[in-house]
């Protein structure tokens, strides 16, 4: 693999940092919660035995290890992932594990080409951080023979995930996100690709034909219990990152901001805990031949 100066700077320092810290803390909640969502993308890009799968964005490894698990023992899966934090975390996941047909490396894929090719490229949420998304997902599809196929789950507009807009337009009540701070961020933002017509082109631009955008919508758990829900949706997502920004300028906001989650996501508790709607893009598409 090859790669030049790294394109998503401030974007890595933020994943390597304060977001992985905070992934660990929810891990439990996100890996079973968007694990449905990227079910439903490993449904349709339909991993075959014998396959060798590129997973973008690959975080914990969780979604390498099911791919491994989908290409058999005479395929493999190779997950790549900006930080080098959550591939040290996949490589120890997998080892214990004792998954033989998967492989992680440290790689910014806007940046970095491949010396290998690939059946197919998946990402559950992995690709919509990119400062150039074009130049990532040329680089994606480079990685794939000729008809090579990509499926990636990526959210859809912010209003029809209710439980990160309500969360953001509650917490705005008490304060707003920073013009100037310290702290880094996540690039483009969880959002970038949920226009259809943004995506497609995006896509279309970087050599991808049969471009498809199925809506996915089904309910995520937040948070065992409600207090859980509060803390995740205050250290994650719009509402999170506002905080975060803000920083020691907001910390005495915290408890009413607090207070008032609680009142505007309670109608979501239920026996199972916190469980609000969400909505995916499952953006599929073949590579085009060179």
């Amino acid at each position: 693999m090859g790669g030049g100066a790294p394109a998503n700077e401030e974007a890595i320092q933020a994943w390597d940092g304060p977001l992985f810290d905070t992934f660990v803390r929810f891990r439990h909640l996100l890996t079973t919660g968007l694990g449905v969502h990227g079910e439903e993308g490993l449904r349709l890009v339909a991993p075959q035995s014998g396959e060798r799968a590129l997973d973008i964005g690959c975080g914990f490894g969780d979604t390498t290890q099911r791919l491994a698990e989908l290409v058999g023992p005479r395929g493999e899966a190779v997950g790549v992932d900006a930080s080098p934090r959550f591939i040290e975390a996949a490589v120890r996941d997998c080892s214990e594990a004792g998954v033989g047909n998967a492989r992680f490396e440290v790689a910014d894929v806007q940046s970095s080409t491949f010396n290998e090719r690939f059946d197919l490229a998946f990402s559950r949420m992995g690709t919509m951080f990119f400062a150039n998304p074009v130049a990532a997902m040329r680089n994606v599809r480079a990685a794939l023979a000729p008809g090579g196929r990509l499926a990636m789950v990526v959210w859809r507009a912010k209003v029809e995930n209710d439980w990160m807009y309500r969360a953001q337009t509650i917490t705005e009540r008490f304060v707003t996100k920073p013009e100037e701070y310290d702290e880094p961020t996540c690039g483009p933002g969880p959002f970038s690709m949920a226009n259809a017509d943004t995506t497609s082109g995006i896509l279309a631009t970087a050599g991808f034909e049969d471009i498809s955008l199925r809506r996915c919508d089904l309910p995520i758990v937040i948070g065992l219990d409600l207090d859980e829900a509060v803390d995740l949706v205050m250290s994650l997502g719009p509402a999170g990152e506002i905080l975060r920004l803000a920083g020691e300028r907001a910390a005495h906001l915290h408890e009413p901001v607090a207070e008032a989650l609680r009142a505007g996501m309670s109608d979501w508790v239920g026996p199972d805990g916190v469980t609000a709607p969400a909505s995916t893009w499952v953006v599929t598409a073949t590579a085009r031949a060179a």
